[in-house]
């Protein structure tokens, strides 16, 4: 004759209560993904100096509601937007490329509804009106290609531009005559947007392929980078390697909130 001491009862309830935890922690994970903060990262330089290779993001969501697009592969649940509200100049965003409505574009808001964007020897201008740009530096970059471990050192020149609401940020802009620095006027449609990268000489953006960009493509708002590494140098960083984690991880911009 068996007797029941409990033990087995006790041990089966603890794992129970263990999986019941991690259950509700996915759960709970996957709404605040879903609704209100996605992480990203960034896998071009199109956006230097502001993000850089390598960096991870959090993308707010709610900034300006829900659509398709806000939500995993796109279905089409409802059209337009709920809870909508409208992008401010000078917003970092994340969008959906609307050539395909799948690849996910990270670019500056630079030209709403009804603006005329044009681009004149390398100065910005939003209706007629050149936007402030000043010199303020150098900054020192990589570039790196696939298949070699070695990278050539740039010297970049830094500008500030100030937009007509008051957003201050920093571009890279190393050729005033390079092929996206003399453009015609584009006339931004209503309920559409006109984006651009800080790296002027090298961002595939609405002066080029990406053209206007739907409200309804907007993702969300890019808020803070909670982690960065230096994945574009080969060999400086690596999840598998822990001893490249202290030198290729750039610690100082952990949780720098993006302008």
């Amino acid at each position: 004759m068996t007797v029941d001491t409990g033990a087995n009862k006790s041990s089966d309830g603890g794992w129970r209560e263990t999986l019941k935890i991690f259950v509700h922690a996915l759960l709970l994970a996957m709404v605040v993904r879903v609704f209100f903060y996605q992480p990203f990262n960034i896998p071009s330089g199109s956006m230097k100096k502001t993000l850089l290779i390598g960096d991870y993001l959090f993308v707010s969501k709610l900034s300006y509601g829900y659509s398709r697009y806000s939500f995993p592969f796109g279905y089409n649940i409802f059209g337009g937007r709920i809870f909508a509200s409208q992008p401010k100049r000078g917003d970092v965003i994340v969008f959906k490329y609307p050539g395909d409505n799948k690849t996910d574009y990270i670019k500056r808001l630079i030209g709403l509804p009804g603006d005329e964007i044009q681009m004149h020897s390398g100065v910005l201008y939003i209706n007629g009106k050149a936007v402030p740009k000043r010199y303020t530096g150098e900054f020192m970059d990589n570039e790196c290609y696939r298949g070699y471990r070695t990278c050539t050192k740039l010297r970049l020149k830094t500008f500030e531009e100030t937009l007509p609401n008051g957003v201050k940020y920093t571009v890279l802009d190393e050729r005033p005559d390079g092929s996206y620095d003399n453009t015609g006027v584009y006339k931004v449609p209503p309920g559409h947007y006109f984006m651009m990268g800080d790296n002027r000489d090298n961002s595939a953006d609405s002066r080029a392929d990406v053209g206007y960009v739907p409200f309804q493509n907007l993702v969300g708002r890019a808020d803070i980078i909670f982690f960065s590494a230096q994945t574009d140098v080969p060999g400086r960083f690596s999840l598998l390697k822990p001893w490249t984690w202290v030198s290729g991880v750039r610690w100082r911009r952990f949780f720098k909130l993006i302008h």
